[in-house]
C-alpha cells in the first residue's frame, strides 16, 4: 500500500486507488464503519482485513461459478486489486428473509420467510437517502437500460443461489444482501463488495446477526461476529489487527 497514493475514490468503508493500468484498480478496506446513510460512525477493529479475505474467497468462488466481477487477486491484508469498472448508480438488494426496512415497509416482522425472493432497485445517492426505484424511472433517468438492468438481476438472482447454499453448508442463513455493478469494456461485471457490511447474515441455530447490524443496533460482539462467518468460511482465525 505505501507505494500506492493516488486515491481516485473513497467510500464508507474503502478507498480507490488508481494503478499504472487504466483497466486496474486497487481498493483497500478499511475498519472506519458507517450505518442510517452515515448518521452512525465508528470503528470495528480488524474489518478491513476481514472483508478483504472474505471478498477474496466470494469473489473467488463467484468467478468459480460462473459470475463474471471485478476481482482480480487480494494483495496483501487489506488491499485487492480489481477491474475498474464504471459503477452504475443503482444497487439491487435481493431479499430471501424479511429484516430491517422490508419490515417497516410491508409490516411483516423480522425472520419471516418470504414465500418468493423479492429483489429491488435503489438509486445510489447518499443525500436522497437512496431511495428505491423501479425500471421506468432508471430507463428515464438514462442510468441504465432494459437489457442492462435485466442482466443485473439475472446475475443477482445467481448470486443469491451459489451464497445461500454456500452459507447453508457452514450453518448461516442469507437474510438478504445488497450488490452494486459496473460497465467494462461492454461487459456487465459484479462489484463492490460481498461482505458482512454488504450482507445481512444470521447463525441458523440461534438466529444471532453476524453482520453490519451489530454494530447498527448495538448488540455489541461486533469483531466476534466478522470473525466468525470468516472463520466459518476459510478455517482462518485472525488476530486483532488495527488499521494503521
Amino acid at each position: 500500500m505505501n507505494n500506492i497514493t493516488n486515491m481516485i475514490a473513497e467510500g464508507k468503508g474503502k478507498r480507490l486507488y488508481a494503478t499504472e493500468n487504466p483497466d486496474e484498480a486497487v481498493v483497500y478496506y478499511r475498519d472506519e464503519t458507517f450505518a442510517f446513510h452515515g448518521l452512525k460512525r465508528g470503528r470495528i477493529i480488524g474489518k478491513g482485513e476481514i472483508n478483504n479475505l472474505i471478498c477474496e474467497y466470494m469473489f473467488t468462488l463467484l468467478t468459480q461459478k460462473g459470475v463474471p466481477n471485478h476481482f482480480i487477486r487480494r494483495i496483501d491484508n487489506r488491499c485487492s486489486l480489481i477491474k475498474r469498472v464504471e459503477i452504475i448508480p443503482v444497487t439491487i438488494k435481493v431479499r430471501n428473509i424479511v429484516a430491517g426496512s422490508l419490515a417497516k415497509r410491508i409490516g411483516y416482522p423480522d425472520g419471516t420467510r418470504l414465500k418468493n425472493t423479492v429483489v429491488e432497485y435503489c438509486l445510489k445517492d447518499p443525500e436522497l437517502e437512496d431511495p428505491l426505484v423501479n425500471l421506468t424511472h432508471i430507463t428515464a433517468m438514462e442510468i441504465a437500460t432494459a437489457e442492462e438492468m435485466h442482466r443485473m438481476e439475472e446475475m443477482s438472482l445467481r448470486v443469491n443461489d451459489i451464497l445461500s447454499e454456500c452459507m447453508r453448508e457452514i450453518n448461516i442463513e442469507l437474510i438478504d444482501f445488497k450488490l452494486e455493478f459496473g460497465r467494462f469494456h461492454g461487459e456487465i461485471l459484479l462489484a463492490d463488495e460481498v461482505s458482512p457490511d454488504t450482507c445481512r447474515f444470521w447463525d441458523a441455530r440461534t438466529h444471532e446477526p453476524l453482520d453490519i447490524d451489530r454494530f447498527r443496533h448495538d448488540l455489541g460482539d461486533v469483531e466476534e461476529a466478522y470473525r466468525e462467518v470468516l472463520h466459518r468460511l476459510t478455517g482462518n482465525v485472525l488476530k486483532n489487527t488495527e488499521e494503521e
